[in-house]
């Protein structure tokens, strides 16, 4: 006997999933000029490349006969795919089907998804939109009963973020736990005027007396700005590729090496603008940004994190193809100063660059931790200190490139000073415990107010010690190992990249 009647059920079951939560609803979806959650994983993933798992889990509605005839999908939806021809497991919530409530999720499939992450050492792409968590206060009455609160599968969610890349792109309003499941990974993507985040949604909040919308209360401008989310992008298009690129500089799991791609810039390049970039006056700045595109792989920096901590630029790149995280000040932001914010964004990247076994390259123009009341009040020397705790505890070889200024404990966070300092300066460098400008007249007080003419005896100060601050006077001590022309730090990065390629290569 065939079983072609059981098929034909099989077929008929996957058509009711593929309608989601019906016409209207997907309808309803796309007039908010938002994907449905199958355009999305169309949209992320190599095309033709997903196979979804579960896609027939929901809730039947039967005639008294037994009769199939109605289905309430889950509205998640999860499978393996590809992206750039390397396997991933891709997941995206279905706000079709009560809004991606969990009244409506059957969490096994959840669970499963992280736990498949996990097991298989595969990259995770969560797409989310909604609440995702345990439905609303009418669920007590659905289920007789109150429950005390738990999130089924989430030891997997905090293993995955020690054992493969996590990708989180919140594409909607992302509440309760789908804020948390957004913040919970190694990368996280806002849509402009598409996606809120929030612990309680606008509603609730105003039953506390505090009046807001749902951008006002949680639109990419504040997450992207405070540090809970990384970027901000203008479409959902903009989010796959920004998590595609993303993956494209990290192995696949915890504990292997990323891919190095063919090289296609030469190893040679000198850029000449290199050597104007850093303008003498000490007060002036110039872009480091500028400095990353004549450095690194034409057209490979890739950054994350713009528009928070925005004294310190972090971004993957490549050197002659291989993958390298980079760290590099922004004397464009408060002269490169670290506030907390800063901080905590550099110990979090060094952090993700130790984690997949990327070589660190960092730029140096650091004037030290910011400083004043509003420095002491947000805790900036704690937040400070674990940052250069993350980079003494980093065990991926590290280069730093001191540009124009290190000054202070923040200055000596460049890198690991009780190990091998793979470290050149330009010319333009100049470090010390304290900048002359405004350290002298501290140092030198009580002999500035007794002479004659205070202004000429400090100018004498200064043109004295300028004397000796000059680079080439630490060089002689070996207290830096090598002042180079500008024009040369790509060649002699490429260097460092095919050297520290190679032990980790040896370490397996």
């Amino acid at each position: 006997m065939s079983w072609k009647p059981e098929l034909d059920e099989l077929a008929h079951r996957r058509a009711l999933a593929e309608q989601m939560g019906g016409a209207d609803k997907v309808e309803r979806q796309h007039a908010r000029g938002k994907l449905d959650a199958r355009a999305r994983l169309a949209g992320l993933v190599d095309a033709g490349s997903f196979r979804e798992i579960g896609k027939i889990a929901g809730k039947g509605t039967y005639s008294p006969e037994g009769q199939l005839e109605a289905v309430m999908p889950a509205p998640f939806l999860f499978g393996r795919a590809n992206i750039e021809g390397r396997p991933v497991v891709a997941s995206a919530d279905d706000f079709t089907v009560r809004g991606g409530a969990g009244d409506a999720a059957i969490y096994r499939k959840m669970t499963q998804c992280e736990a498949m992450a996990n097991q298989m050492r595969l990259p995770l792409i969560r797409m989310i939109d909604g609440t995702g968590g345990g439905g609303s206060v009418k669920t007590l009455e659905t289920i007789g009963a109150t429950y005390v609160p738990a999130v089924p599968g989430w030891s997997d969610v905090v293993t995955n973020l020690d054992t493969v890349p996590v990708v989180a792109l919140a594409l909607g309003p992302t509440a309760g736990l789908g804020a948390a499941r957004v913040v919970a990974s190694h990368y996280s993507v806002m849509v402009k005027g598409l996606s809120q985040l929030f612990a309680a949604g606008p509603a609730v909040v105003e039953a506390l007396g505090e009046a807001s919308d749902k951008e006002s209360l949680g639109g990419s401008e504040i997450h992207t700005r405070n540090g809970v989310v990384d970027d901000e992008v203008a479409s959902e298009a903009e989010a796959f590729a920004a998590a595609r690129r993303f993956l494209s500089y990290l192995p696949g799991h915890v504990g292997a090496l990323a891919a190095r791609t063919p090289p296609h810039d030469p190893v040679d390049r000198r850029e000449e603008a290199l050597l104007e970039l850093v303008p003498r006056e000490a007060k002036q700045v110039y872009s480091m940004r500028r400095a990353l595109e004549m450095i690194f792989d034409r057209g490979s920096t890739f950054e994350m994190g713009r528009l928070w901590g925005r004294a310190a630029i972090t971004a993957f790149a490549r050197l002659d193809g291989y993958p390298v995280a980079v760290l590099a000040s922004n004397p464009s932001f408060l002269g490169g100063s670290w506030e907390a914010k800063t901080s905590e964004k550099v110990t979090r990247f060094v952090r993700l660059a130790d984690k997949f076994r990327l070589p660190i390259v960092h730029l140096v123009d650091n004037p030290g931790f910011m400083i004043g009341k509003l420095a002491e009040e947000t805790a900036t020397i704690r937040y400070g200190v674990e940052t250069m705790n993350a980079i003494y505890q980093a065990n991926v070889p590290l280069a730093s490139v001191i540009i124009r200024r290190a000054y202070g404990i923040a200055g000596s966070a460049m890198s690991n000073a009780d190990q091998f300092q793979y470290r050149f300066a330009w010319p333009s460098g100049d470090w010390g415990s304290l900048p002359i400008e405004g350290g002298i007249e501290v140092a030198y007080k009580s002999e500035i107010e007794a002479a004659d003419d205070p202004a000429a005896h400090l100018a004498a100060i200064r043109d004295r010690l300028n004397k000796v601050r000059s680079p080439f006077r630490s060089a002689e001590r070996f207290s830096v190992e090598d002042i180079i022309d500008p024009r040369d730090t790509r060649p002699l990065l490429c260097e460092f990249a095919d050297l520290a390629w190679r032990k980790l290569e040896q370490r397996g």
